[in-house]
């Protein structure tokens, strides 16, 4: 049985960048402009590199603020969240760190407890 392939898709004000990996080595790179011109393209796109594997894809996305709305929401369709597929599910990434509430009294032992558990 062949293993999963592992995708990745950036998107920035920019360009939208994929890069899929098999355990060993790249196996396909790109980078699109942010803005395709059907609102199908991106999971399309996607939805041929599972069929080209023949196993569903995994897709970690990592998608800029600024990018959420407006001009840039065409990546997904007419959606603000990425549609998902039979062929195609999203895993979202967020590389913020969460901000904490401040003056609702010290969490640490809870901190320390939810590491211990593996969260």
């Amino acid at each position: 049985m062949f293993r999963p392939w592992h995708c990745t898709l950036q998107v920035t004000a920019t360009a939208a960048t994929i890069l899929v990996k098999d355990s060993n080595s790249d196996v396909l790179k790109a980078r699109l402009h942010p803005r395709p011109n059907h609102p199908r393209a991106l999971l399309t796109l996607l939805e041929g590199v599972s069929l080209w594997r023949g196993q569903p894809l995994c897709v970690a996305l990592s998608v800029a603020d600024s990018c959420l709305v407006g001009q840039y929401s065409m990546l997904f369709g007419d959606e603000l969240w990425p549609a998902e597929s039979m062929l195609v599910q999203f895993d979202i990434v967020h590389h913020d760190r969460p901000k904490r509430l401040v003056g609702v009294g010290d969490f640490r032992h809870i901190r320390k407890l939810e590491r211990e558990v593996g969260r």
